[in-house]
């Protein structure tokens, strides 16, 4: 029997392929479970739709990170921390102080995971972070940090 598999099972499949397994394999254990169906036309059909529509909706996306990777590579934000004496900051710059700037200076809500920075930043001076908001967009952005008033 075909069965068109709901989610990934383990030494058989990935959600979205199409197995032949024994009918009752299939009928006692992946359609009970909610695990595949039976891989009818109409089912196919259906997959064929869904499977177009969401590489539609991540191509649309895809295109939209690119977008804004592209605007945020033109931007600078500053990043305000307390320092001692010689420009060296009481701690390190985290990616959630990186986050935090950006929300507030251009209401970005970025999750703090997506944000990397390439080296520790223990000093005030002018630095580069990258975003990585998808796979293939990446935005690095310049970073100022200067002295708490």
């Amino acid at each position: 029997m075909k069965v068109l598999l709901k989610q990934n099972v383990a030494k058989l499949g990935k959600a979205g392929e199409i197995v032949n397994v024994s009918d009752g394999y299939a009928k006692n254990f992946l359609i009970p479970k909610k695990m595949g169906v039976e891989a009818t036309k109409q089912v196919l059909a259906q997959w064929e739709v869904q499977k177009k529509s969401q590489e539609i909706r991540q191509a649309k996306a895809e295109e939209e990170a690119a977008a804004l990777a592209k605007e945020l590579s033109k931007k600078t934000f500053t990043l305000s921390e307390k320092a001692g004496e010689g420009g060296r900051l009481f701690g390190a710059v985290t990616t959630q102080d990186v986050a935090d700037a950006l929300k507030a200076q251009f209401d970005l809500d970025i999750d703090k995971k997506k944000i990397v920075i390439p080296e520790d930043i223990k000093n005030l001076g002018e630095y580069t972070v990258q975003v990585k908001l998808m796979a293939n967009a990446v935005a690095e952005i310049r970073m100022s940090v200067v002295a708490d008033a």
